[in-house]
């Protein structure tokens, strides 16, 4: 029988399918036919490789050659040069991984250098649709160590030792949290996962679950057995169909191979599981709403206490944890909490998942290990920014969260670091500013986001959200006055201190730091009527600049007749009129209009 020489992995994360990375795998298949390569080349499709910027990425193996941007046209001279006559396309290839002639690996990438991978171990490795892939790489090895060699006590002892925190937001300890619910007294017990992830620009749970399902099935099924639990839910936005899909498949093949179910490993502990689909109400990711949803009601917060550890789903105990933080159980089990704790740091042991986008080259899925600074993520590993335009902030922790600037490069990301700082870590949105961004305009967009996915239950919410999102838009719109500043602070702090759940409490975070770290833009929008950045277009002026030639095109262009001049004659703007619709400056020849 021949071996398998060459194994070739395509992305299948939601960003380079929608690239046409299926379309890719296809032609593989195809070309691989064309030159009898069946038996010695295997097409492997795989999850998230992270660097999205890159996408549609292909990786040939053992090369490690790191094809970008692929296209369908490009897959037969990769399959007659590199796979059949043994001769890499430089061309091809991803231009930070070229170093001499041979592309020894993925490694080489710069973007991957400085990252640990323990979430992603198998994200861009495995085929997430095959369970015996999964198992290749040690899964449920540990499932099998816990139900057949650790009492439930010593498993949530080993969690709580590891020093493993929430990843899905305020980072209360895991281990707690598992002793809580393995202590509380109930009829029945429920394990849940929240993969509710609605943050703007996030996307960390939806690329596990795509690239490593299996990984999540078992870890819950390891929460199982620590606090006595038989039934367990996953939660996911509908809006995650390829996400969907492969825990679906995943679930069925460990149902099939019984390591879900009745007796797992010829035991007295059952298991089974269940997937929820949420419908993208952004509220749903907090637990007590998360839960109301499960339980088939509309999706908004309970009061705590009590909390979920004693009165959850169904009212009974219930042990909620997102993601990512189930990502990391199989690892610490097989590995040991003292392994876990030689990343990261003192009080934030382990790695961090973000999704870093926004104003930056190297757009994707970056691993950390915790108490990395701001300045190596965003330069080393993200690549700067781009069109060498000058960094301003980055926001941390989507709407939940603030802005950092660069006074904060070299601060070290953990948790309470970011919350000294104003900021927090939140579920690891990492959104990167440049000098074009507004920060008034940055704090409105978080809170008008807010205020459309406030579920409405509590009034500070409900309606102290609307009214500082009604003062951000006066200041935009140049209607805004000093003494807006102050009532901006005021409502922030009540709101956070009144709010029923943990989105009401955080949602003045993004206004309240770019308050403090960006007070002179409010300043100047509200006293000069002017947008620094040029981004809010009350404050913008479309003017006619020296350069004009007189030929007339704008006035034949412009819908509401504010631009008056003779042939070959200077142009002037009636400002009263102008509508800064731009047309204007699209048809002047000579570029002599601007908006600014």
């Amino acid at each position: 029988m021949s071996l398998v020489r060459s194994h070739v992995l395509i992305c299948g994360g939601t960003g380079c399918t929608s690239s046409g990375s299926m379309s890719i795998h296809e032609k593989f298949e195809v070309c691989i036919k064309k030159f009898g390569l069946e038996k010695e080349v295997k097409v492997v499709k795989t999850g998230c490789f992270g660097l999205c910027e890159a996408g549609p990425i292909v990786v040939v193996y053992p090369e490690g050659a790191f094809y970008s941007h692929v296209k369908v046209e490009d897959v037969e001279r990769i399959t007659e040069e590199h796979l059949y006559k043994g001769r890499i396309v430089k061309e091809l290839l991803f231009k930070q991984a070229l170093e001499g002639d041979v592309i020894k690996s993925v490694n080489e990438v710069q973007f991957y250098k400085k990252q640990k991978r323990v979430v992603l171990k198998n994200c861009g490795i495995i085929n997430p649709e095959v369970i015996e892939e999964y198992i290749a790489f040690d899964g449920y090895k540990a499932l099998g160590k816990v139900v057949t060699e650790m009492t439930q006590q010593e498993v949530v002892d080993e969690i709580k030792k590891s020093g493993l925190r929430g990843r899905g937001g305020g980072g209360f300890p895991t281990g707690l949290k598992w002793q809580f619910t393995h202590d509380a007294i109930g009829e029945e017990k429920y394990v849940a996962c929240n993969a509710d992830e609605g943050d703007p620009g996030a996307f960390m749970d939806r690329s596990v679950l795509e690239g490593d399902p299996h990984a999540i099935i078992e870890a819950m099924a390891i929460a199982g057995y620590a606090i006595g639990a038989s039934k367990g839910f996953i939660y996911i936005r509908a809006e995650y169909p390829i996400a969907v899909d492969r825990l679906e498949i995943a679930l069925k093949q460990a149902k099939e191979l019984g390591v879900i179910g009745d007796n797992i490993f010829g035991t007295d502990f059952s298991f089974d599981l269940e997937i929820r689909l949420g419908a993208g109400a952004f509220v749903c990711g907090e637990e007590t709403a998360l839960i109301e949803s499960i339980e088939g009601r509309r999706g908004m917060p309970r009061p705590r206490p009590p909390f979920p550890a004693n009165k959850g789903i169904f009212q009974m105990p219930t042990l909620l944890n997102n993601v990512e933080t189930y990502a990391n159980i199989t690892q610490i089990i097989l590995n040991g909490a003292e392994w876990f704790r030689t990343i990261g740091t003192e009080k934030s042991p382990g790695t961090k998942v973000f999704a870093l986008g926004g104003k930056i080259n190297n757009t994707g899925l970056v691993e950390i290990p915790m108490g990395m600074t701001l300045r190596e993520v965003i330069y080393d590993i993200g690549g700067g920014i781009p069109d060498g335009k000058a960094f301003k902030a980055v926001q941390t922790g989507g709407p939940s969260g603030g802005c950092l600037t660069y006074k904060h490069l070299d601060e070290q990301i953990t948790y309470d670091n970011l919350v000294s700082l104003g900021s927090m870590m939140g579920s690891g949105g990492m959104i990167v500013l440049d000098e074009d961004n507004c920060m008034v305009d940055v704090a409105r967009f978080f809170l008008d986001f807010t205020v459309d996915e406030s579920c409405g239950k509590c009034t500070p919410c409900r309606e102290g959200t609307k009214r500082m999102l009604e003062l951000l838009n006066k200041i935009c719109e140049g209607r805004g006055e000093i003494e807006d500043i102050a009532r901006l602070e005021n409502l922030a702090v009540n709101i956070k201190d009144s709010a029923l759940c943990g989105l009401g409490q955080t949602a003045p975070n993004p206004v309240l730091s770019t308050i403090k770290n960006f007070r002179h833009e409010y300043i100047s929008h509200i006293e000069d009527k002017k947008c620094e950045a040029g981004v809010c277009k009350a404050l913008l002026k479309v003017t006619i600049t020296d350069k004009c030639i007189g030929c007339t095109a704008c006035t034949k262009v412009c819908p509401v007749d504010c631009i008056s001049g003779n042939r070959k004659e200077m142009h002037v703007i009636d400002q009263n009129l102008c509508i800064k619709c731009g047309a204007c400056i699209e048809k002047c020849p000579v570029n002599a209009i601007i908006l600014k």
